[in-house]
């Protein structure tokens, strides 16, 4: 008969194939702020990402198809760190890539939120700096999200899969208007080979980092490993065949942003809907400027719906292993879904899109929000591409898919995401030259990430007194 606390996870439905999984990729790492993000800095960003390609995106695919097969199950990360380094180490990565989260969200929604307002055209610009507008929206989109992911993924995969869709066909229309428009007036943006050449300004060196993380996000359906229909071969394929998709649609969209607006007039938060509304209405497509609105809002909001799927199921494995209160592992009756967790991950999410708003404008919140999710998100990046490293010495199971070239090879690739993690993670603490109170931003950035680590060290704590007989069963 097997353990007690294995119970909840027997109970999951496995509701996800190979094709859902690609399409939840994309939705999940696909997002086109970073293309307006990279555009923002200019002609470049074509190169930096094809340099944080190679130095980050392939360390991270090899890494995650090996630790996919190798360990399967629910959990993702926290099951491999948990493998490589032990409970504590697990615990403090599971905690916070989960709370990366709570900051990405509202970053996310203020990105649709910003979106959506050239559904209404000029007269709904005004609101672009209007907070009450950004906060409202931001918890509306939460709270559906929310609620289909509550009913459980065979619902709330289709949120997640016609975001996909939808995130592409804004893309499609964007680079067809702006070569149409490039062809017939030429580009407004200079492509010489001095104006693609990386700065290496402490300015820059920020942008790098952010472009990094929008390659983040290849190890999140591992996360809902029992959910997947063969995980260990559906993950490693679903991430070959997005990771094809991703990279191309970021750089030919980032190309077009920069065909259609000079570099001085892309916003990182709305640069995107710019550059779309300029060159559709230049090559007489004006009227598709609402539609691609309205789809790029949906597209995001299927980010969301995503990454809420995934991330909410760390707290239900953490409750399993009882360093979180039995309550998270709990399972609905009915949805069979980890209601607790997911329920109370949007609460706290909808805590930090009214706080990360205090004090700051509507652009120094988002700015904020990225800054915090980059540091967060990527301290778990550490542990993954260190317990590849460690696990590297063990014998792999049957089945494990391992990176080509064997031990060296992958010794190789996870010390080079080591490396560009940590350089990601010190260049986001500097705050960027738009911040109106940059010690301000840097003190709500550093003191957030120290609570973030200590109250993640007290949980655990809390947890391991709450959890003796089970530490002594499996010892």
């Amino acid at each position: 008969m097997p353990e007690p606390e294995l119970q909840p996870k027997r109970s999951l439905r496995q509701a996800m194939g190979t094709t859902d999984v690609v399409l939840f990729f994309v939705v999940a790492v696909l997002s086109n702020r970073w293309i307006a993000t990279a555009a923002a800095a200019g002609p470049s960003a074509l190169v930096v990402w094809g340099i944080v390609l190679v130095a980050f995106f392939l360390p991270l695919g090899f890494t995650v198809v090996e630790l996919s097969s190798r360990l399967p199950g629910e959990g993702g990360v926290y099951l491999w760190t948990k493998e490589a380094f032990g409970d504590s180490s697990a615990f403090l990565a599971g905690w916070t890539y989960w709370a990366s989260n709570l900051v990405y969200f509202p970053a996310l929604l203020y990105f649709a939120a910003s979106s959506a307002l050239y559904v209404g055209g000029p007269s709904w610009q005004g609101l672009q700096h209007d907070p009450r507008y950004f906060v409202v929206v931001s918890l509306a989109g939460l709270a559906l999200a929310t609620w289909l992911n509550l009913v459980g993924l065979q619902v709330g995969k289709w949120l997640h899969n016609f975001g996909a869709i939808a995130g592409w066909i804004p893309t499609f229309v964007l680079i067809v208007c702006g070569l149409i428009a490039a062809a017939r007036f030429g580009s407004a943006t200079d492509f010489s080979p001095g104006s693609m050449l990386p700065s290496m300004h402490l300015k820059d060196l920020v942008f790098w980092s952010t472009i990094a993380f929008g390659f983040g996000g290849f190890e999140s359906a591992s996360l809902m490993g029992d959910e997947i229909r063969d995980a260990r071969r559906s993950v490693p394929r679903a991430i070959l065949i997005s990771g094809v998709i991703i990279a191309v649609v970021y750089i030919l969209g980032t190309a077009a942003v920069l065909m259609a607006l000079p570099v001085g007039q892309v916003s990182s938060l709305e640069g995107f809907m710019q550059a779309t509304s300029a060159s559709a209405a230049k090559v007489g497509f004006g009227f598709l400027t609402p539609t691609v609105a309205a789809l790029l809002a949906l597209g995001t909001l299927g980010g969301v719906g995503a990454w809420l799927a995934a991330t909410a199921r760390l707290p239900f494995v953490a409750g399993i292993d009882r360093y979180l209160p039995a309550a998270f592992s709990h399972v609905h009756p009915r949805w069979r879904t980890p209601w607790v967790a997911i329920l109370s991950q949007s609460a706290l999410a909808a805590l930090f899109v009214v706080l990360g708003q205090a004090g700051t404008t509507v652009r120094g919140a988002y700015d904020l929000l990225v800054s915090l999710g980059i540091i967060s998100y990527f301290i778990p990046y550490l542990y993954m591409f260190a317990a590849m490293i460690r696990l590297q010495g063990r014998p792999a199971p049957e089945g494990t898919l391992r990176v080509p070239g064997g031990k060296p090879v992958a010794v190789t690739a996870a010390s080079l995401g080591f490396l560009v993690t940590a350089a990601s993670i010190a260049l986001a603490l500097i705050p960027s030259p738009d911040e109106p109170h940059p010690a301000i931003a840097t003190a709500k950035v550093v003191g957030t990430t120290v609570v973030l680590l200590l109250f993640g060290g007290w949980l655990f704590r809390r947890g391991e007194r709450r959890r003796p007989t089970t530490s002594a069963a499996r010892r």
